[in-house]
């Protein structure tokens, strides 16, 4: 299997996938992913599937046969677990009321969520959008920032993902999602992400700042430029940017008249120990795209919130959406904001940081195969190499690990190739990261004896 493949999530048609299906004894089973095959259209990263899932509640995942799986992946919707019982009330009380409001009509909680939003954020950050996913978002703030800037480039990362629409595959830049596609958006230029471990700019050892650098060669060298769009923290393979990169990025985009639209679509909502991952830097977006864990992971939900001096679209529709207004949508976002607030979720995720970053440096004490260690809140890549001098990416033993964890029930997502990323839900018990962190530790035992 190419390298290049292996930008987002585990391969799925790799040797170590074809084992896990051979000891799958169970016909139902069995039978149940054949039909899937046979029905759903194949593409990259989802097909063929691991498993048929029949329930879940909290960390779990329940499959057909009974076997539980802790899952650290839940594609960033699980924040406060699956089935919330609070979430589902208010879920279900909206359901004997108002399910669906169509456009050109409001309701009251999809007003309440705007303003709800428009609290938590700084400044004047109060105007709102919604849209039923993430990539929608990701373009309604494209379109916006033409319109207010008058500019149509846009300067993103290589190895970024913002969605799978053909505007946001073209401002993403991974290529697992743009290969075979032709001509996508024109304009887009891409920087290499702030990166320490690994990077064009790793060797030379200044941290991060010459990512920043570069960003202003770009602008200035292409011209024309009226947006950057960047994940605050990566999500997938867990990069996190210092203060000073983040300090001369927010400068720069001030100076170029550039806006600067943060994608916290996975992070947003406590994953990083704040309400919002640019929290952590004290600067402030111009737009930032939401998704995920809003729709408290039962309903898909997103948004995008812009500076109230951005309110000048009123003769161009920027979603226009079915579902633009949510009721239900809107009623399971607030339900997950109340929760988290009544049950001090911030500061359980900022107890449970310290408590990771213990006990992974004991793991990577332990075992030469992690080269490094990156996290913030309940949010952790572990790096997977097979000399810590060459960095060589250890990606047969990163899937030895998982499937390893899998058969032991802990699923979580690699990226890169060979990056574990550990996102648990934030209800998550201490007792249970330990059980999770042992069938690591376990695992990646018995992957060492193949470095």
């Amino acid at each position: 299997m190419v390298q290049h493949n292996r930008t987002e999530g585990d391969i799925n048609l790799s040797e170590a996938r074809r084992d896990w299906y051979a000891v799958m004894s169970d016909p139902e089973t069995v039978s149940y992913l054949e039909e899937d095959a046979e029905h759903f259209l194949h593409q990259s990263l989802s097909t063929p599937c691991l498993d048929v899932l029949a329930s879940c509640e909290g960390i779990y995942l329940t499959d057909i046969q009974g076997k539980s799986y802790m899952d650290f992946h839940g594609n960033n919707v699980h924040q406060l677990g699956y089935r919330n019982p609070y979430i589902i009330e208010k879920i279900k009380e909206q359901l004997d009321i108002l399910p669906f409001s169509p456009r050109r009509y409001t309701n009251v909680p999809a007003i309440e969520l705007a303003k709800k939003l428009g609290s938590l954020l700084p400044s004047n950050l109060n105007r709102v959008l919604f849209a039923p996913g993430g990539t929608s978002a990701i373009s309604m703030a494209l379109k916006l920032a033409r319109i207010v800037t008058g500019k149509h480039k846009v300067v993103s990362l290589w190895d970024s993902f913002h969605g799978a629409s053909l505007d946001a595959i073209s401002a993403g830049g991974e290529l697992d999602f743009r290969k075979d596609m032709g001509p996508l958006m024109p304009g887009v230029e891409r920087i290499p992400p702030p990166m320490t471990y690994r990077g064009p700019f790793a060797a030379a050892g200044n941290g991060d700042l010459a990512y920043a650098d570069y960003l202003e060669y770009v602008i200035e060298k292409e011209g024309d430029i009226g947006a950057f769009l960047i994940e605050t923290i990566r999500n997938t393979d867990v990069q996190i940017p210092s203060q000073a990169y983040w300090n001369k990025v927010r400068e720069i985009c001030t100076k170029h008249n550039v806006l600067l639209i943060l994608d916290e679509i996975p992070i947003a909502f406590g994953r990083t120990g704040k309400m919002f991952a640019f929290e952590h830097y004290d600067i402030e977006p111009d737009i930032i795209c939401l998704g995920k864990g809003l729709g408290g992971g039962v309903m898909p939900m997103a948004a995008i919130v812009a500076r109230d001096t951005h309110n000048i679209a009123q003769s161009v529709s920027l979603g226009h959406f079915t579902h633009e207004k949510s009721p239900l949508g809107s009623v399971a976002a607030l339900a997950m904001l109340d929760y988290m607030e009544q049950n001090r979720i911030l500061e359980k995720v900022q107890e449970d940081a310290v408590f990771m970053a213990a006990e992974l440096q004991k793991l990577q004490d332990k075992f030469p195969l992690i080269g490094d260690v990156r996290g913030v809140g309940l949010l952790w890549g572990i790096e997977l190499v097979r000399d810590k001098d060459t960095k060589e990416k250890a990606v047969k033993e990163a899937e030895i690990v998982m499937y390893e964890c899998l058969k032991n029930g802990l699923s979580f997502k690699v990226s890169q190739g060979n990056v574990l990323q550990l996102s648990p839900p934030l209800i998550i018990s201490r007792g249970q990261l330990r059980e999770a962190l042992l069938i690591l530790e376990n695992a990646l035992g018995k992957a060492s004896v193949f470095v």
